[in-house]
């Protein structure tokens, strides 16, 4: 499996138990959705390896406490402690409406209410409070909030974003 076939579900925070049990941080607001996971891939080594569940439970809100098969001991688990988890893409629940995954928008063509096409969204900058769309313009990266108010519609099918952004926040990067 390769990682850009999978998303970030979290990260292998802390053992839990001597019996090899690990807790795992995830990265999701719905956790209860991967408590019956069979597997997960785990990035060892710089390499997603499969890892089988034995045993899963929720563990305070955000963490998920898991006892993969194979492992059973303090020394096993310290070995992957800090490791990234993954899942296949595939595993995403479909959302529907103007909901969307940041990985699903990238390439789609920006269409704003007032000015037109402004571009096409190269990815999605979520590191600073305020989440952006990275958009190119004939080689000028335009950066736009990511806020609910500016979506008013998002088209899959003809993989369209249409954005209603305010006077002079485009316009500062394209005059």
């Amino acid at each position: 499996m390769r990682k850009k076939d999978c998303f970030y579900l979290g990260k292998i925070a802390k053992k839990f138990s001597f019996k090899g049990e690990v807790l795992v941080f995830l990265d999701t607001d719905e956790p209860e959705m991967y408590e019956d996971l069979e597997s997960m891939f785990v990035e060892f080594n710089g390499q997603l390896v499969p890892f089988f569940i034995e045993n899963a439970s929720i563990h305070r809100t955000k963490f998920l406490r898991v006892l993969f098969e194979d492992m059973s001991s303090e020394e096993d688990a310290d070995r992957i402690i800090g490791c990234e988890v993954y899942l296949p893409l595939s595993m995403l629940p479909k959302l529907e409406g103007d909901k969307f995954y940041f990985h699903e928008i990238i390439g789609f063509e920006v269409q704003d209410q007032r000015l037109g096409f402004i571009g096409n969204i190269t990815a999605v900058n979520d590191s600073n409070a305020q989440t952006l769309f990275e958009i190119e313009y004939n080689d000028i990266q335009i950066l736009v909030p990511m806020i609910d108010e500016f979506i008013i519609k998002l088209d899959r099918e003809n993989k369209t974003i249409h954005l209603n952004t305010p006077d002079g926040l485009v316009d500062l990067y394209i005059n």
